[in-house]
């Protein structure tokens, strides 16, 4: 089976779809935008402005008209907050009033504006960055907090439980029982199997009431927050296809995993790869500001919980992503998966042996005044 999204693309024919939008002038130019994992992504220019057109991967997503759903009750929730803080870029329906555009492959497209003079940061360089990246979760997180989650769909079910990508991993696994597992692949299933048993602490606080369910982002990583080109502050929040019931502590705990992680993710087999605390206190530092009374002593005392399982979860996705024959995230080569399942592991044993100093920072930074 191809890798997702792996279909090269006619630019005329993206143009002459992108002309069914509701857009501001003539389409004059279409180029690739990002690297993405997910979905296949165009820059797209009209002779009146710009705009990002994007390809809705249906092995991942479904059903997009889910997405679409979510976004459209987001937006009218928006539009009760004149002033945001941050953009939040939402989509523009077909000149008929439809969200989605259909191919004459049956593939499903969007297009949304395109933030000026944006970039993103291929990593955090200064406390002032970070606090950036903290203040715009946290804005989305005050947004949205009188946002009720069961005016939402799941667009992704089963999204951020754990104790779930361990089941498919293991049903996986059994079909690939009979195929040698190199040394590298072997040392990563034993260190998901030694953490198992505490894999659910997040699941099972959820299913108890411990942990309120909340409207949460679901992919806040540093890709998916905009910079000013020039002056360096932050933008806008992107990416929106998980905004959906969820819990704060595993939207945080992805920030965290994607910023303090300055090697990224595809260090080879996880080599170098480290937690920074001083990243980490810069984000919680802006995080804090921004949602000060939002959340409950035992959503602080879970934080750090997220921050563990978020790297450990993705690594399990990666992982299982890799066995599976690359289905779920794109590559460019096989191995490439196991590479980036490494990393999440590396990071997560990094995290536990700083667990000790990441729980007083969390403990200091949100301490009431």
């Amino acid at each position: 089976m191809s890798t997702p999204e792996a279909t090269p693309y006619d630019p005329a024919a993206l143009l002459a779809l992108a002309e069914g939008f509701a857009l501001r002038g003539t389409p004059i130019r279409v180029a690739p935008l990002g690297d993405g994992l997910i979905h296949a992504t165009f820059a797209l220019d009209t002779d009146q402005g710009c705009y990002v057109l994007q390809r809705i991967n249906r092995q991942v997503f479904p059903r997009p008209e889910r997405i679409m759903a979510n976004l459209g009750v987001l937006a009218r929730h928006l539009a009760r907050h004149p002033a945001p803080g941050i953009a939040i870029p939402l989509p523009i329906p077909r000149r008929d009033g439809a969200p989605l555009a259909t191919d004459p492959d049956g593939h499903a497209w969007r297009l949304m504006e395109r933030i000026p003079e944006a970039v993103n940061l291929p990593g955090i360089e200064t406390h002032a960055q970070g606090e950036q990246v903290g203040f715009a979760l946290g804005r989305f997180h005050r947004l949205v907090a009188d946002l009720p989650p069961r005016a939402l769909k799941h667009t992704l079910p089963g999204f951020h439980v754990t104790l779930g990508y361990l089941a498919r991993l293991d049903r996986v696994l059994s079909k690939a029982s009979a195929r040698p597992l190199g040394g590298e692949l072997r040392d990563a299933l034993a260190e998901i199997e030694r953490r198992r048993g505490s894999a659910g602490v997040l699941d099972l606080a959820r299913r108890d009431g411990q942990l309120p369910l909340r409207v949460t982002h679901g992919d806040p990583k540093l890709d998916n927050i905009l910079f000013h080109r020039g002056d360096g502050r932050v933008l806008g929040l992107i990416d929106l296809d998980t905004v959906q019931p969820g819990l704060i502590q595993h939207d945080l705990g992805d920030c965290l995993r994607s910023c303090c992680n300055h090697r990224g993710e595809s260090t080879s087999a996880g080599q170098g790869v480290s937690f920074d605390l001083e990243t980490c206190q810069a984000v919680l530092a802006g995080y804090a500001q921004e949602t000060r009374g939002l959340l409950g002593a035992t959503d602080m005392a879970s934080l750090y919980d997220g921050i563990r399982l978020v790297p450990f979860e993705l690594a399990v996705r990666f992982l299982t992503d890799h066995l599976a024959g690359d289905r779920y995230f794109r590559v460019t080569d096989h191995g490439e998966n196991l590479t980036k399942a490494l990393t999440q592991l590396a990071l997560t044993a990094d995290i536990e042996q700083q667990a000790a100093a990441i729980r007083e920072l969390i403990r200091d930074t949100f301490r009431q005044p």
